[in-house]
């Protein structure tokens, strides 16, 4: 599997990456090994890694939100990220359209299985996504991702297409593995 890539940028201001040997790296790797291997049986462990990863990098927020287009300005909704990954429109190329679709489906996944509340004000009437299914949409984008099946992209094909077919189970998992952190911080409050 190729490292995680949330989305090539213009810009320089992304946080630096979480080193390898940093706790967190441990404390979430062994939650989603315990919500999708033990609980759900999700036995590829290239999606146990790639959530993991995800979620590594989504720890902190200037990731979640790393899409920019051309002007620099910060891209906070599906709705914009649609029209950024749009070849015709905005994308410069068509790995600019897999980036960004990959980073759809990251985004998607994130919010509806880790804060899906959160969803209720994200898709509000006057919001931009108020018409948009994250469910739909990042199914739709890890498999437009996995439809990229040459060069650099072939070995990661599979994983994408897998993603789209069980984005609800990766879903659940996800719920599992933010119930465990509150678990956890509840025990260490008590």
């Amino acid at each position: 599997m190729q490292d995680y890539d949330p989305a090539p940028t213009a810009s320089s201001l992304s946080p630096a990456p979480i080193p390898q040997d940093h706790p967190l790296r441990t404390l979430v790797r062994q939650s989603v090994i315990r919500a999708f291997q033990e609980r759900l049986g999700v036995t590829q462990q290239e999606i146990c890694d790639y959530i993991a990863e995800l979620l590594v990098n989504f720890a902190h927020r200037d990731n979640i939100f790393a899409l920019r287009n051309p002007l620099g300005d910060r891209l906070q909704s599906v709705a914009e990220m649609l029209l950024e990954a749009d070849v015709a429109a905005s994308a410069t190329s068509f790995d600019r359209e897999r980036a960004v679709h990959k980073h759809i489906g990251d985004f998607t996944l994130f919010w509806t299985g880790i804060y899906p509340e959160a969803l209720r004000q994200m898709r509000a009437p006057v919001m931009t996504d108020h018409l948009i299914d994250y469910v739909r949409q990042g199914k739709q984008s890890y498999y437009i991702v996995s439809t990229f099946q040459y060069g650099r992209y072939a070995q990661d094909a599979g994983l994408f297409r897998q993603l789209s077919r069980e984005f609800e189970l990766c879903m659940y998992g996800l719920n599992l593995v933010r119930r465990e952190w509150q678990q956890m911080q509840a025990q260490r409050h008590a």
